[in-house]
């Protein structure tokens, strides 16, 4: 029987071994975090509610019948990447290249470690790689940071980025498996438990989608199409997830 020790040494070694994570001399990400969420854990159901992701979510055993544990991962950009973007202006190029070709090394990770656990006798989806993955009004069927808040790796910003231990500049992925792995304790009870509400990522945010009430996704959204449409195939932002207090860790709150 696979162990989380395992599940998460394979995923570093191939962090660390594959070409994918490197662009020229840059490094993309650094060692992932790992934790696992039970498939059967209420929250799940709770996704489909309206206030949070939608009826349109699916369960895991939407995904994988007979579904037992997710497996849910974040990779922390490297300073390399996380540094090049808190200048003011356009997005940095090292961020861009870390959201374009750093989503290609993930895509990478994904189909390496469902073949790993199939190697190991699991059966393991990716929803993110999988073709029944759907975007209805930016709005997709399996929300890898809603995943990511269950399986206890973070909470909410009031960007809407999920900060974890390492921070919330990187990048997120989730396995659903038919194997019974022992569930990861959240260390919180709140959804933005870890944001701090300083509002730095108000100011970072450079097409003010960013407020006090939270981030319209709508103005967020169409910013990203301008810069696709300039630096295409690459694109990005992050101006929210860098220069900031949660770049990079939690964030120390603020005393009233």
């Amino acid at each position: 029987m696979l162990t989380i020790f395992q599940i998460k040494t394979e995923l570093t070694r191939f962090i660390e071994m594959t070409p994918k994570n490197h662009v020229d001399k840059l490094a993309l990400y650094d060692a992932p975090l790992v934790a696992v969420a039970a498939a059967d854990d209420p929250l799940f159901a709770r996704m489909q509610q309206p206030d949070a992701v939608g009826a349109g979510h699916w369960l895991p055993s939407d995904w994988l019948p007979g579904a037992r544990s997710i497996v849910s991962y974040f990779l922390p950009f490297s300073a390399a990447v996380r540094q090049a973007n808190r200048a003011a202006g356009m997005p940095a190029r090292e961020w861009m290249i870390g959201r374009y070709e750093g989503e290609q090394c993930n895509a990478a990770l994904r189909a390496h470690m469902v073949a790993w656990f199939n190697a190991h006798g699991a059966q393991a989806v990716a929803p993110s790689s999988d073709p029944r993955l759907t975007v209805v009004d930016r709005r997709s069927n399996w929300s890898e940071r809603h995943v990511a808040h269950i399986a206890g790796l973070g909470t909410f910003s009031l960007s809407r980025s999920l900060i974890t231990q390492q921070g919330s500049a990187g990048r997120l992925g989730s396995f659903v498996l038919d194997l019974p792995l022992e569930a990861t304790s959240r260390a919180y009870s709140s959804r933005e438990e870890y944001c701090s509400h300083c509002g730095a990522c108000i100011y970072r945010c450079p097409p003010l989608a960013i407020t006090e009430q939270g981030k319209d996704n709508a103005v967020c959204a169409g910013y990203l199409d301008r810069v696709l449409a300039r630096f295409q195939p690459r694109y990005g932002c992050g101006k929210c997830q860098t220069g900031v207090p949660c770049e990079a860790q939690i964030p120390v709150k603020r005393e009233d």
